[in-house]
C-alpha cells in the first residue's frame, strides 16, 4: 500500500494505492464471505464455488463485498501509518477497482485538528482569594429559620413588602381578550419570588388587603406558551389577604431542637469553616478553569462543526438519562420549558463548543508532553469511580467493558494529567 495526504485545515484527502495481489486477494475473501452466509440448494454452507454464487447474487454483489472490504481495511491502515483521526464517516471521491489490476482510492475525510499550541507552562491569571463574611454566615443560618417559618396574617393596614405573601384573585386578558391559564383565585403568591411574569410582583408592592389595581405586563418573547410570547396583558387582580412570615428566634434552645448543634455559636462556627472551605475549593477550581481556558485561547485551530454537533448530541442524551434518572422524560422536560428540540440543542452548545476546544488543547499538549497513562492511573481512577458511586471495583471495571468506554476513561486520565502540566507550572 502506499498513501499520500493532502490536508487543508481539517480537510484531509487520501489517496492510496495497493497492488492487484490485494485486490484478488480481497475478491477471494468476498466470495467465501458470501458462502458462508447464503443458503444454495445443493452445496453445504461455504462450499458453492464462485461461478454457482454469482449465478445466484451476482458479479456486481461480490465486487461490492470486495470492495468495502479491501477499502476499509487500507483505509484504517493508511489513518494509522498518518496519524489521523477521523471525525465523521469518510467519502469515497475516486476508485479503479478491477479484479487483477491495482487500486486506486481516493478519499476525503474530516479529521480532527492539530492545534499549534501556544504558551501553556508558565501561565499566569488571577486567583480569588475568597472571605466569607460575617453576613454571609447569618444568610445561611436564617435558611433554618425560614425552613420553620410561620406564614400569619398580617396586621390590618399593613402594605405589602417583598417577601411578604398576598393572597390574589386574578383575571388576565390580552387584546381585551381572556385566555387559558390567566385566571386564579385565592392563589398564595410570594412578592419578590419572580414566579409570575416579569414586573407582575412589583407592581403588587405598596397595596394592603381589599385593595384592587389594574397590572400591566409583557409576556417575554420567550415565553413558553408561543400564542402569548411579546404580547402585552392586563391582569385585575384583587388582594384578598396578606400573609407575612414568621420567624422562629434563633437561639440555643432553637438550634438545639432542629439541628445537630447545641448552640447558636457552635452552628456559626461550623458553618463558617464549611462556608471557608467551600469558597476556597470553588476559588481553586475557577483558578484552574481560568488557567485552562488561558492555554485553550493561546493555540491556533479551527473545530469542525460535526466535534460540536457529536458533543452536543452526547450532551443531550446525557440529559435524558439524568431526567430519567429524577422520573421525569424528554417529552415531559419539553413541556414544563416550552423549548423545542432544537432550542435545547441549541442551548448546550457554549458549553460544548468550550469543551470540544478544551478537550483539543488538552490532547495536543498530552502528545507534546509525552504525557502516557498506566496501569496504576487506571486502578486509581477505577476506585474513584466506585468509591463516588458505592459500587465495588469489579463492578466498575464490568460496568466498563460492557459500555466499551475504557478508551473514554483513558481519555480523561490523559487529560487530566495534561491539565496538571498547565496547572502545576503557573505563575
Amino acid at each position: 500500500m502506499n498513501v499520500t495526504v493532502e490536508r487543508v485545515e481539517n480537510e484531509a484527502t487520501l489517496k492510496i494505492t495497493a497492488p492487484a495481489a490485494d485486490v484478488n486477494a480481497g475478491f477471494k475473501k468476498a466470495v467465501q464471505k458470501i458462502a458462508n452466509s447464503v443458503n444454495i440448494p445443493g452445496f453445504r454452507k461455504g462450499k458453492a464455488p464462485r461461478a454457482i454464487i454469482e449465478m445466484h447474487y451476482g458479479k456486481e454483489a461480490i465486487k461490492q463485498e470486495a470492495f468495502e472490504m479491501v477499502a476499509n481495511k487500507l483505509y484504517t491502515e493508511a489513518l494509522d501509518v498518518k496519524n489521523l483521526i477521523p471525525v465523521e464517516d469518510p467519502k469515497v471521491e475516486e476508485s479503479v477497482f478491477e479484479e487483477g489490476k491495482d487500486m486506486e482510492l481516493t478519499i476525503k475525510v474530516t479529521v480532527k485538528p492539530e492545534p499549534e499550541l501556544g504558551e501553556y507552562k508558565g501561565l499566569h491569571v488571577d486567583k480569588e482569594e475568597p472571605v466569607v463574611t460575617d453576613e454571609d454566615v447569618e444568610a445561611q443560618m436564617n435558611d433554618l429559620r425560614n425552613r420553620n417559618a410561620k406564614m400569619v396574617a398580617a396586621e390590618e393596614g399593613h402594605v405589602i413588602e417583598k417577601g411578604d405573601f398576598a393572597i390574589i384573585d386574578f383575571a388576565g386578558t390580552v387584546g381585551g381578550e381572556p385566555f387559558s391559564g390567566g385566571e386564579g383565585k385565592g392563589y398564595p403568591l410570594e412578592v419578590g419570588s419572580n414566579s409570575f411574569i416579569p414586573g407582575f410582583e412589583d407592581q403588587l408592592v405598596g397595596l394592603s388587603k381589599g385593595d384592587a389595581t389594574d397590572v400591566e405586563v409583557t409576556f417575554p418573547e420567550e415565553y413558553f406558551v408561543k400564542e402569548l410570547a411579546g404580547k402585552e396583558a392586563v391582569f385585575k387582580v384583587n388582594i384578598q389577604d396578606v400573609k407575612i412570615k414568621q420567624l422562629p428566634e434563633l437561639n440555643d434552645e432553637y438550634v438545639a431542637a432542629n439541628s445537630d448543634f447545641k448552640t447558636v455559636e457552635e452552628m456559626r462556627a461550623n458553618y463558617k469553616e464549611r462556608m471557608q472551605k467551600a469558597a476556597e475549593e470553588n476559588a481553586k477550581v475557577a483558578y484552574e478553569h481560568a488557567l485552562i481556558d488561558a492555554a485553550v485561547a493561546n493555540a491556533k485551530f479551527t473545530v469542525p462543526a460535526i466535534m460540536i454537533e457529536d458533543r452536543i448530541s452526547q450532551m443531550v442524551e446525557e440529559m435524558r438519562m439524568s431526567l430519567e434518572s429524577r422520573k421525569m422524560n424528554m417529552e415531559m422536560y419539553k413541556q414544563y420549558t416550552g423549548l423545542t428540540d432544537e432550542q435545547i440543542r441549541e442551548n448546550q452548545r457554549p458549553a460544548a463548543e468550550e469543551n470540544v476546544k478544551t478537550d483539543i488543547v488538552l490532547d495536543a499538549i498530552a502528545k507534546a508532553e509525552n504525557i502516557q497513562v498506566d496501569m496504576a492511573d487506571v486502578d486509581a481512577e477505577i476506585a474513584a469511580i466506585s468509591a463516588q458511586h458505592g459500587a465495588s471495583v469489579d463492578e466498575v471495571k464490568k460496568i466498563i467493558k460492557s459500555n466499551g468506554t475504557m478508551g473514554l476513561l483513558l481519555a480523561n486520565i490523559l487529560r487530566r494529567k495534561a491539565a496538571h502540566v498547565v496547572i502545576d507550572s503557573a505563575k
